[in-house]
């Protein structure tokens, strides 16, 4: 049986939380970002901001749909 983080076994490897810990926390360094480049008036460190919390929350949906697959 797979504990709590352990959500599946994939070629003999456990695939687990972790992963969508990591996507969150890409989002979240993302928002950051985009934070601290509005208090700086940097608007190229604001853009990367936001594509990291889009590049975060698109590998989230795709955690949550093999979840909802399974």
């Amino acid at each position: 049986m797979l504990s709590e983080h352990e959500t599946q076994i994939e070629g003999g490897v456990a695939v687990s939380g972790i992963d969508k810990a990591k996507n969150a926390a890409e989002a979240a360094k993302g928002k950051a970002k985009e934070g601290a480049g509005k208090a700086l008036d940097n608007e190229q460190m604001r853009a990367e901001g936001k594509f990291d919390q889009a590049k975060g929350n698109v590998k989230q949906a795709g955690e949550k749909l093999k979840d909802a697959v399974r």
